[in-house]
């Protein structure tokens, strides 16, 4: 498993106030390589050009959401998104971490907390691989670690970056218990500083693009008081 180091990591800057842009541009690009954009559709070309390990993302862009935009990303490549918000209700923290957001801060933000943050994400180990890598398959249900792709009843799931680490964990380890607490240290890293919800929320989405009915998981099951685990279908009681 290879991690970028932190002095070679890209890092792309999506905001259309050149104010917060220029700030975050000047105070990191001591450390990273940095290239920035002030709306989304200049954002997708520089993201194809930079091929970056972080995106810095405002939440509200001109030409687009922040939503639409970090999904996007994660389709593509298996990118970092670190969301930008002045939005402090519990609802859009919500859905900023529902759209496969791995962190996000408030503004007004200070340099020190950018920075923090920043190191932190770039230090997660973002794909959990199993050695050697194998396809894992559980009745129509098949998850492909090397193509990071996953299959249910023969047609493709579209899951973001994250729920597909979430997926791949539980499912190596079936029948297993984990908490969120060791989720979020397994598959977010040690290194988290967001919050400890973000587990219950892409838990959730995950349940909705996998299972037939969300009240009654087949596959992701809750332990109650504790956390969450893979239930084989053919091992569920």
């Amino acid at each position: 498993m290879v991690m970028v180091p932190a002095t070679n990591a890209k890092i792309l800057i999506v905001d259309d106030d050149y104010g917060v842009r220029n700030l975050i541009y000047r105070f990191l690009s001591r450390k990273y390589q940095i290239e920035s954009a002030a709306d989304g559709k200049t954002a997708l070309t520089v993201f194809e050009q930079l091929n970056p390990d972080l995106v810095i993302l405002d939440w509200n862009l001109p030409d687009t959401t922040g939503y639409n935009l970090c999904q996007e990303m994660q389709r593509r490549t298996n990118v970092l998104v670190l969301i930008l918000t002045s939005r402090t209700d519990e609802a859009d923290k919500i859905k900023i971490m529902s759209a496969g957001a791995d962190d996000f801060m408030s503004k007004p933000f200070s340099l020190a907390e950018v920075e923090v943050r920043v190191q932190a994400l770039l230090r997660r180990v973002r794909t959990v691989n199993p050695s050697p890598a194998q396809r894992l398959v559980f009745h129509q249900l098949a998850i492909n670690p090397e193509g990071r792709e996953v299959t249910l009843n023969d047609k493709p799931l579209p899951l973001t970056a994250l729920e597909f680490n979430i997926l791949h964990f539980l499912a190596s380890h079936p029948g297993q218990a984990w908490s969120r607490t060791q989720l979020i240290q397994k598959i977010w890293g040690c290194d988290y500083v967001g919050d400890g919800r973000v587990v219950d929320v892409h838990i959730g989405q995950l349940r909705k693009k996998l299972e037939a009915d969300t009240t009654v998981p087949e596959y992701i099951k809750t332990v109650r008081g504790f956390g969450y685990k893979f239930e084989p279908p053919e091992t569920a009681e």
